[in-house]
């Protein structure tokens, strides 16, 4: 196998699939190094714009390398960008929808070949390992793609209705809304931005995309791909800077017709509400989980071990499917533990740029605090059975490292089991019965994701039945609450996890960026 050879890392891949893609990356994370800490501007309209103040985006692997001098967009230039993606919405909504496809295709071929610059630089920006982030960038690819396919397989989303009289004619038609924002979190930079902009972009409405602050130079990446794959000037705007200077304009402005967000409940709350002051549009929210895993007497344990470790260590445990309780029945409980405590102390953790390694830091120095106060929590209502430390020796010391933590023995209804933490920390119950660890999974306001690691096929088709949550999962090794992809797993949050119903990598994403007209003619 060559780098220019395809291939298809996931968020299953554990292993490297050939020296040659170990080396691509290793070259392009040089690369990174040697390019961090220059300036870079917003994008606007297809031209380069600067605000006349900056600010800094530091790599979490150390805190002394200066990611890159990002634009600190005032709301003037959010207008700006929102009245460019406007005068570009109705040659853009007229472009045939297969051209439309085509373009997006494009950048999903270009992602292809820039895959090792891209997870290179999530590496160095959020603090990716290699694998979490070449996946990333291969989803995102395939993002687009998926939505393609979409788009051509419902033929633009027209259909011809029936008839009351022999005269009558009507078409059914699904027509895009105008001006869409999209606002992505910071741990899946490149994925998330490009799959809520895609089902924007596809069906015919134009963008302003504000990447997480964390997030910034990947999203400039992002923007630099979609204008290269030939997307005409204005329909992809990029502004960067203050989530609450932007935000406000976004939500505020009249010209916005929806808006598409992935992060915490309490943000994706307020731009509900304030989105909707004056009229109803379209907000599509993705807003976190609090995943549990059951385990039950007729799992096999060291499947469970192992998915449960992936699905909770996996990107430090900041990603909204991340693992963060498992319930374990009280006959298995010890063994289990045992397995999984085994496994956690054996993660490698470290600069994940490096080969090798698994748990690189956590997103900042505020994370890591909030790991300190739950650490701290959870020693006094319950047991570390391992973790629980900052990382600071040798090369860790700038970075923001902390070590995969289990906790026990904490009340059912603690602060920890019920409040989403972002954190490697993963909470662990016994329970009497399969029965019982439903029920406490299900008392969350969240539910996105959940699994269950059971040989008994009536124990695991109880579980789909009753779990409350979107996105669900039986005997995953992989993860046992993670590695949703494209056109296989959709990803929709009920509950207080998502406000549609409809998740993205699902095969109604699209739809949702169109409204429905139903035009009828008579002879």
């Amino acid at each position: 196998m060559t780098p220019d050879t395809p291939f298809k890392i996931t968020y299953a891949t554990s292993s490297s699939p050939g020296d040659e893609v170990d080396a691509a990356f290793q070259e392009a994370a040089t690369a990174a190094r040697e390019r961090a800490g220059g300036e870079a501007p917003m994008w606007i309209g297809g031209e380069a714009r600067e605000s006349g103040e900056t600010f800094e985006d530091r790599s979490p692997i150390d805190r002394r390398i200066v990611v890159g001098r990002f634009q600190r967009a005032r709301r003037e230039d959010v207008a700006e960008a929102i009245s460019a993606a406007q005068v570009a919405y109705d040659a853009w909504r007229s472009v045939p929808w297969s051209e439309r496809v085509s373009v997006l295709r494009r950048a999903a071929e270009l992602i292809g070949v820039r895959r090792f610059e891209l997870a290179a630089l999530m590496s160095l920006e959020v603090g990716k390992n290699r694998f979490e982030a070449l996946a990333d960038a291969e989803e995102a690819a395939d993002l687009l793609r998926y939505y393609c396919h979409q788009m051509e397989a419902a033929e633009g989303f027209s259909r011809p209705m029936g008839r009351l009289a022999p005269n009558e004619r009507t078409r059914d038609l699904l027509k895009p809304y105008g001006v869409w924002g999209v606002i992505s979190p910071f741990n899946f930079p490149v994925a998330l931005a490009a799959g809520m902009a895609a089902g924007a972009l596809v069906s015919g409405n134009t963008v302003v995309f504000k990447p997480a602050s964390e997030a910034t130079a990947s999203g400039l990446a992002l923007d630099r791909l979609l204008a290269e794959a030939g997307l005409p000037a204005g329909v992809f705007n990029t502004v960067t800077g203050s989530a609450s200077v932007v935000g406000e304009e976004l939500v505020s402005n009249p010209a916005v017709a929806g808006l598409v967000f992935t992060g915490s409940k309490e943000v994706g709350h307020w731009l509900y509400r304030r989105f909707n002051e004056k009229r109803p549009r379209p907000c599509y929210l993705e807003l976190g989980g609090k995943n549990p895993a059951i385990v039950t007497a007729r799992a096999d344990l060291d499947k469970a071990a192992e998915g449960v470790a992936r699905a909770a260590f996996g990107f430090g445990g900041q990603k909204c499917s991340a693992c963060s309780r498992v319930y374990v029945e009280r006959s298995v409980a010890a063994e289990f533990k045992r397995r999984l405590v085994e496994r956690a102390e054996a993660l490698p953790v470290g600069d994940p740029m490096e080969h090798g390694i698994f748990l690189g830091p956590v997103i900042d120095r505020a994370a890591r605090e909030r790991f300190e106060r739950s650490v701290a929590a959870a020693r006094k209502s319950g047991r570390i059975l391992t973790g629980g430390d900052v990382l600071v020796e040798g090369a860790l010391e700038h970075g923001d490292y902390v070590a995969p933590t289990v906790v026990e023995g904490l009340p059912a209804d603690h602060p920890l089991f019920v409040d989403e933490l972002f954190l490697p920390l993963l909470c662990l119950g016994e329970v009497d019965s399969l029965d019982q660890a439903i029920e406490l999974a299900n008392r969350t306001e969240y539910g996105l994701t959940a699994g269950i690691f059971s040989e008994d096929p009536a124990e695991v088709e109880r579980f789909f039945d009753r779990i409350e949550a979107g996105v669900t999962y039986a005997n995953r090794r992989s993860g046992a609450t993670t590695g949703a992809w494209p056109g296989v797993n959709p990803f929709c949050g009920w509950k207080a996890s998502g406000s549609t119903g409809r998740g993205v990598c699902g095969p109604y994403y699209v739809a949702q960026f169109l409204r429905e007209q139903s035009q009828t003619v008579m002879a």
